[in-house]
């Protein structure tokens, strides 16, 4: 069996693979709650043979969505529509699923990418939006509201209701979204908190707030199911948020029993430099895996199932996550597993597809775990 294709376990969480389709904005939901558009995309990569499929980031209130098309969970309506998404694709798919659960802050309120993507000012449509500090993201955005004790306190509560809601729809994990210059990426950056209260200043002030919010989330989700974070390991600009300060994060959510943290970088600031190649952020997951000794997810331009299955067999991460290759090849796990030699799950319907001259690699799921 090839690394990149044997099992592993997230918490309590038995995975078949090491591969995870990573969260994708689709900017398709209606008022926050799913679509058929999410049963189609969701649906076809709930048959592509990865270990795990992480739902799109998912807003915890309505302003905190970075379109008004955003996918959220902060109400009925929109945990009955994602609900029957769900129950249609668990009649064909035993893949669990995971949810990241999120909060734009400053960079809430935009177009959808393919109308530009950029921000809408509250009186053109869009809405007010909040911060650590009333700092826009871009010179052009409207300034963001600096989060006051009512307002921390209302996002920790949407948090808490959202980590709920997923856990009755029967979600076998979430994700925090901590990453790309969303909210508590925003608390953790010294370029985008300039507080001076418990919340800003030195690094365990600017870290107290996402700590907070994964306590929260740990809380009201099933103790048996486990609760990683996506984070951002640089913000690729001078005295911003940086390697050293993620290994410290890292080292404080394994002492909160976080399973997993999912490595990406950059998001925060336009001025950002990044140097892009070829798994160009597998060296962060490494060393954080390495300093923290928690299970990393790597991700980043990893497009090879050799490639892949290298970053796993040297220890460098413990899974990776695809995306955008995702979407471009909907079957990435079914070709890497015939490169590779391996097995993957397939739905009967789909068996006759095997080419030739690759022998056994389907085998059936084992649907009903829900």
């Amino acid at each position: 069996m090839t690394t990149l294709f044997s099992p592993i376990f997230l918490g309590k969480l038995s995975l078949k693979n090491r591969i995870a389709i990573a969260p994708m904005c689709q900017y398709s939901a209606d008022q926050g709650s799913a679509t058929p558009w999410h049963l189609m995309h969701l649906g076809q990569l709930a048959l592509s043979g990865a270990g795990l499929l992480i739902i799109e980031a998912t807003a915890v209130e309505p302003e905190g969505r970075i379109s008004p098309q955003d996918l959220g969970l902060w109400n009925d309506a929109n945990e009955e529509a994602l609900d029957g998404v769900l129950r249609a694709i668990r009649k064909h798919s035993s893949m669990p699923i995971a949810i990241q659960l999120a909060h734009a802050g400053r960079k809430a309120s935009t177009a959808v990418p393919w109308e530009g993507g950029q921000s809408i000012a509250s009186h053109a449509g869009g809405w007010k939006t909040f911060a650590p500090s009333a700092l826009p993201f871009a010179d052009h955005d409207e300034t963001p509201i600096a989060l006051d004790a009512e307002g921390l306190q209302r996002i920790r509560n949407a948090f808490a209701h959202a980590a709920r809601r997923a856990d009755r729809l029967g979600i076998d994990a979430i994700e925090v979204h901590g990453a790309h210059g969303y909210l508590l990426h925003q608390f953790m950056s010294p370029l985008s908190n300039r507080r001076e209260d418990e919340y800003g200043g030195s690094l365990e002030n600017r870290l107290r707030f996402p700590l907070e919010i994964f306590d929260i989330v740990r809380a009201n989700f099933s103790a048996d199911k486990p609760v990683g974070i996506r984070v951002s390991a640089t913000d690729w600009v001078e005295g911003g948020w940086d390697l050293e300060q993620t290994v410290v994060l890292a080292q404080e959510l394994k002492k909160r029993r976080c399973d997993f943290i999912d490595v990406s970088s950059g998001g925060l600031s336009p001025l950002q430099k990044i140097a892009l190649g070829p798994g160009y952020q597998v060296p962060f997951a490494e060393r954080i895996r390495k300093d923290s000794g928690m299970p990393t997810i790597a991700v980043g331009l990893i497009t090879e199932a050799e490639q892949a299955n290298e970053i796993i067999a040297s220890g460098r991460a413990d899974m990776v996550a695809l995306a955008r290759g995702m979407l471009y090849d909907p079957r990435w796990p079914w070709h890497a597993a015939a490169r590779l030699g391996a097995q993957v799950d397939a739905p009967p319907q789909y068996w006759r597809s095997q080419p030739r001259e690759v022998k056994d690699l389907f085998r059936a799921s084992t649907l009903g775990k829900h």
